[in-house]
């Protein structure tokens, strides 16, 4: 079973790439926190296809519908915003989903709707004799499927399933937010062998106020792509400019760093924030790795240089990426995830059929990013809050004092 986080805060997702809709079930979501619908779209926005120029040509509106798990007295303002409507054996049916609304409890369901699809482009791929597009889950969802495998778009394997972790993200970033005022933020810090000289890591720190933090994520919301770095931007959208003409693509590095992270979270050893943490960013679609802190850095320092200085306010710098032995330490989490080139190409490669016939292999059709780096920070963003309220909870569930634990006052 595919849960994001886990076991206190829970995101499960369905649907595939030209389905008819993707649909987000969130589990374990505390009673009493307000959700409204437009503080939930601009993070969907920040993910969709068709978001931005560099990204892949099609073009989701990608608008979420709350279904359950949310309840005000208001019935009119719960019901303010989307209608939905199916037709199904002739007859039509309506109804609204939740606007604005209070957490209850109760499982939250979502959906956002596949409407920009073009299946046609697929059938290079389909059946036995479909082709094998290098770098994709084609060959082995083929055989692990028995065949059974819906091939359009990329299916469950596509970017498009990540819309739930998205909209579960982003309910977690709210709960986050209101009850420790935490922030995540994300930095195109490479692509290609293009590098950053500037790193969010270096722009934030445990101190920084909220609005310095959300001034920061305006300057990202503005630029070629989202980097602190606005000149290594500028040429960063060139290069993936002249990249895509060139039929070819690129990989990228994604720094993603919280602010206002509370202490004492998490687990020591194999349940550690920081497995847990690299498990969901690396685990992210095309990411081939992910490092915490400093990273590979620390590899040629000596630990009087990479050990963090320690004052009674706190920790003077953060090498160790807020995390030691897989505890927050109450600085900025901080992790980079390096992301492979894009599979789908429009150069010719040496491929198979799926039963395995050699083929040179040349696309047909089809619409793809060149860097799939430029619209992953969002999504690591939520991964990271989904890990977080889950050690949040894990941690209150083991907290509580026995007198907070009653129903009446005797």
């Amino acid at each position: 079973m595919e849960i994001l986080g886990g076991p206190h805060y829970a995101v499960a997702g369905a649907g595939e790439s030209h389905g008819p809709a993707v649909t987000t079930i969130i589990h374990g979501c505390p009673p009493g926190y307000r959700i409204r619908r437009s503080e939930v779209q601009p993070f969907l926005d920040r993910r969709r296809p068709g978001g931005n120029k560099h990204g892949t040509p099609r073009n989701e509106k990608d608008k979420v519908v709350f279904l359950s798990g949310l309840f005000r007295d208001d019935i009119d303002q719960l019901l303010s915003g989307s209608t939905l409507s199916v037709e199904v054996d002739g007859a039509s049916y309506q109804t609204e989903g939740y606007e604005d609304g209070f957490t209850t409890g109760e499982p939250i369901a979502a959906m956002v709707l596949s409407t920009s699809k073009k299946s046609g482009d697929y059938t290079q791929f389909t059946g036995p004799g479909g082709e094998v597009r290098p770098g994709h889950t084609d060959l082995v969802k083929f055989h692990q499927s028995k065949g059974f495998v819906d091939v359009r778009g990329g299916g469950r394997s596509s970017y498009r399933s990540t819309i739930s972790d998205v909209v579960g993200g982003s309910v977690a970033r709210i709960l986050l937010r209101e009850m420790f005022g935490t922030r995540l933020v994300s930095s195109i810090t490479q692509v290609g062998a293009l590098k950053a000289n500037k790193r969010l890591c270096d722009v934030l720190q445990a101190s920084s106020a909220a609005d310095q933090v959300d001034a920061v994520q305006r300057q990202l919301d503005e630029a070629e792509i989202p980097s602190v770095d606005t000149d290594f931007a500028s040429e960063a959208g060139e290069l993936i400019k002249e990249t895509r003409k060139r039929g070819d693509s690129l990989g990228a590095a994604v720094e993603v760093v919280a602010v206002g992270v509370p202490p004492l979270l998490g687990q020591p050893l194999y349940q550690s924030l920081k497995v847990r943490l690299m498990g969901a960013l690396g685990g992210l679609n095309a990411a081939q790795s992910c490092e915490i802190g400093s990273g590979m850095d620390v590899i040629e320092r000596v630990g009087s240089e990479n050990n963090d200085p320690i004052r009674h306010d706190g920790y003077q710098s953060n090498t160790h990426g807020g995390l030691l032995g897989g505890i927050t330490t109450g600085s900025p989490l901080v992790a980079r995830v390096g992301f492979k080139p894009t599979s789908t190409i429009n150069l010719p490669q040496k491929s198979v059929t799926k039963d395995l016939s050699d083929i040179d292999f040349e696309l047909a059709k089809g619409r793809h990013d060149p860097c799939v780096g430029v619209r992953a920070g969002v999504t690591l963003e939520s991964r990271m809050a989904i890990e977080l309220l889950n050690a949040v909870l894990a941690y209150q569930a083991t907290a509580h004092a026995g007198d907070a634990i009653r129903l009446f006052d005797r």
